[in-house]
């Protein structure tokens, strides 16, 4: 036998069958399918992770081995089908295959839509003819009206606000996003939603406690923490909870500088000083826009920062959702520090997304800038401003209801400031030439299309398709970053574990005992010793009616969780045999700065908004207001000067003192829930110790009384003096009032907390103070 030869077969046979091996391996797919409850996911290898339902229509496409979702249903791989490009390829390839109708629906963002919807009044909606109740659906069905704006008006971009439960949230997102792949394009559905992290109060809090949602203090609450850290990290552990809910846009972070101390989106803010809210702001869309810091990816939620240019400053702290809070006012010429949390922090992240994706004007019109129409639509600011000096090419998004219109200047309608005798449609196209992208709340393309002829008719065909255009590739590229196109659904197991996981839950509690700011400690009277003795009052909360007419009736109760304050301090009812008195209060509620009532007496219907309690008048506002003029007007001075009014909460003010007189020298702890900055000096010296909060569990309060934490929160905005420095301030100018000084010496103004050893002085005070 000739062993050379025979090993040389050998060879060649081995040879031959890694040829065939390596041919088999070249043609074989590169992924794999996993059929899950109502979606296939598909993972490609090195590549994308792709997700479809069986009954939308859509198949694969195999191409160079790999899977790709045929979502015009064509049977080729479109370029904006092709997970292998850029965002930016793939919008500009989709945006010049739209019909004019879909370009329409992408520019809408609709009404606030819970989940089951209402059977009644705002929000309400209908399941296959019948109110939810008696309709038998389930509550992550799709409403009647939710099919039809999806489907009729070619709507992508949803605002959910209450949902019962993560698991139904999640399985709604699975339901609406089959619903759409099965339409045209196959365009997802953009969830986004407010903010939704806040605390509740009662909730109590354990290593191993799980929730709804990680709750954490607002953002004016983790301004208090000045640590720009702490604000990227709950933008990281929120951007999670929110896609395993299926919200991709975050209509946030509110970056309005809260130099009006009297407006009622004051505690929405990040506080009045523009170099710390610039701080915070970036960190906050970092955290909500990058994916583990790398960028985006399938953890990444578009940030849509409110509201340009800074919606702080409206003269006399009344707000644009109405028509007599219509304008912001600059006395102090400053509309730069208003837009430098925009300019210098949301525009100019540390991380790989490089620039907030969406930006929303407010209701105002800004005074001396520009036309004197509102944010929405002024093209100097938009176009010229916004766009062209800082080069701002995101999604730019009217706030909600801008372009209806508005029967009286105290109504809760529209919001159309500076266009009111303007058409619905005439609105439409004058926030588009304007430069804006998207309608907030509109559900309807028929006033889009309505512009897009106007247009046409002014422009012609041609300039108006590009422009439309412009406006679908921002919209789209929001989408394709965020992986929608690729898989939009959600596996509702998994939901349930990420959403208010025991971790999540441990760094939002853990961020409420940063945010809570020990004003007061009069001769070391915290922290408490536990068991000790407690007596705690009522409190007294008047009937009260919200911007959407809903009435909440009078009532007494406990200001506190009282299952909570007996697990650290043993309650008492009778004030002699307790050893200290703890008394829970609200900031004083000043009203809104307009009230029918005068009007029909003869006045100009304008009042003053006070930050105290008890009855003040206004000597010392201004005789003429810097601003004015409305439709529904026949005036446009909207002074106040010399007109009285007092807080709807004045009992807070006899809850504090009366219980000093109760309590004789033993101590009266008092904990302010703040929303705006106050006069303390109606209160201030009956209390032995003051801790102020800008909303925190029951528990995180009772941690700190008793020692468990130590306070080392600064207040984020001055506590004024008096009324009158008040009325003097710039709106546009931060920092700029007389800072109340209490019984102790200690002046309460921007960067002041005490922790226990005495006022603070470390490296955050240094730096911003």
């Amino acid at each position: 036998m000739n062993l050379p030869k025979m090993e040389t077969l050998k060879k060649s046979v081995l040879l031959l069958g890694l040829v065939l091996l390596a041919m088999v391996t070249a043609c074989s797919p590169k992924f794999t399918e996993e059929k899950k409850e109502d979606f296939t996911k598909v993972k490609n290898e090195g590549g994308s992770t792709l997700g479809y339902s069986p009954n939308s229509g859509v198949k694969l496409l195999t191409v160079d081995q790999y899977a790709f979702k045929d979502l015009n249903k064509n049977g080729t791989l479109d370029a904006y089908e092709d997970w292998r490009l850029s965002a930016d390829e793939r919008a500009k390839d989709l945006a010049a295959k739209l019909a004019l109708e879909d370009i329409a629906g992408l520019m809408l963002y609709s009404s606030h839509q819970s989940l089951p919807g209402a059977s009644r009044g705002f929000g309400s909606s209908n399941y296959n003819g019948k109110p939810f109740p008696e309709s038998g659906a389930i509550a992550s069905d799709l409403s009647d009206e939710q099919k039809a704006f999806l489907k009729d008006d070619h709507l992508r971009h949803v605002l959910i606000t209450r949902v019962e439960s993560p698991a139904i949230a999640a399985q709604w997102n699975n339901n609406a996003q089959a619903f759409a792949e099965g339409l045209d394009f196959g365009i997802p559905v953009n969830t986004s939603s407010d903010p939704r992290h806040g605390s509740d109060s009662y909730a109590e809090f354990n290593a191993g406690a799980g929730g709804e949602i990680s709750m954490w203090p607002g953002t004016l609450g983790i301004a208090a923490s000045f640590d720009p850290d702490l604000m990227k990290q709950f933008g990281e552990i929120a951007s999670k909870e929110y896609r395993a809910l299926g919200i991709a846009t975050a209509l946030s972070p509110q970056i309005d500088l809260a130099t009006e101390p009297r407006w009622s989106r004051f505690d929405g803010t990040m506080g009045e000083d523009p170099d710390l809210a610039t701080d915070l702001a970036r960190a906050y869309v970092d955290g909500f826009q990058s994916t583990d810091g790398n960028g985006w990816g399938f953890e990444s939620v578009n940030a849509m920062v409110k509201h340009w240019p800074g919606g702080g400053p409206e003269e006399g702290g009344r707000d644009g959702h109405f028509g007599y809070g219509a304008y912001a006012v600059y006395p102090g010429k400053n509309i730069k520090d208003h837009m430098q949390p925009f300019t210098e922090g949301a525009f100019k992240l540390a991380g790989a997304t490089k620039m907030a994706s969406a930006v929303m004007p407010y209701y105002t019109i800004s005074t001396g800038e520009g036309e004197k129409v509102a944010n929405g639509y002024n093209k100097y600011l938009i176009t010229d401003v916004l766009r062209g000096e800082y080069g701002y090419d995101g999604v730019l998004c009217t706030d909600w209801g801008i372009t209806r219109d508005v029967s009286a200047i105290d109504k809760f309608e529209g919001k159309p400031w500076g266009v009111e005798t303007l058409s619905e449609a005439e609105r439409h196209y004058k926030a588009i030439a304007a430069g804006m992208d998207q309608f907030g709340g509109n559900n309807a393309m028929g006033p889009v299309l309505e512009a897009y002829k106007m247009g046409v008719t002014e422009h012609g065909e041609d300039y108006m398709r590009k422009r439309f255009e412009e406006s679908a590739v921002r919209l789209l590229k929001n989408i394709f970053r965020v992986g929608l196109f690729e898989n939009p659904y959600l596996d509702i197991s998994e939901t349930e574990k990420i959403v208010g996981n025991a971790d999540y839950m441990k760094a939002g509690y853990e961020a409420q005992l940063k945010s809570i700011v020990l004003l007061k400690n009069q001769q070391n009277t915290l922290p408490l010793k536990e068991k000790q003795k407690v007596y705690v009052p009522q409190r007294y909360i008047a009937q009260s009616t919200n911007w959407w007419g809903v009435v909440t009736p009078e009532k007494t109760e406990y200001p506190f969780n009282m299952e909570v304050v007996s697990k650290y301090f043993e309650v008492v009812n009778d004030p002699e045999e307790a050893d200290f008195a703890l008394v829970g209060i609200k900031s004083p509620d000043g009203g809104v700065g307009y009230n029918r009532e005068d009007l029909e007496k003869g006045g100009n219907g304008y009042v003053p908004i006070s930050l105290q309690y008890d009855t003040y008048t206004a000597t010392d506002a201004r005789e003429t207001s810097l601003a004015g003029g409305s439709p529904l007007e026949d005036f446009t001075n909207r002074t106040y000067r010399n007109k009285s009014v007092a807080a709807n909460n004045t009992t807070d003010m006899a809850l504090v003192n009366d219980t000093k007189k109760k309590m004789g020298d033993k101590p009266v702890v008092v904990v302010v829930h703040v929303s705006n900055p106050m006069v303390f000096n109606e209160i201030e010296k009956n209390a032995s110790a003051i801790l102020g909060h800008m909303g925190v569990q029951d528990q995180a309060l009772m941690d700190m009384i008793s020692g468990r934490s130590e306070p080392s929160a600064l207040l984020p905005f001055q506590m004024p003096a008096n009324m009158k420095t008040v009325e003097l301030q710039f709106e546009d100018v931060p920092r700029d009032m007389e800072a109340y000084v209490d019984s102790e010496g200690n002046t309460y103004d921007f960067a002041f907390g005490l922790n226990w050893k005495g006022k603070i002085e470390d490296e955050r005070v240094k730096d911003y103070q």
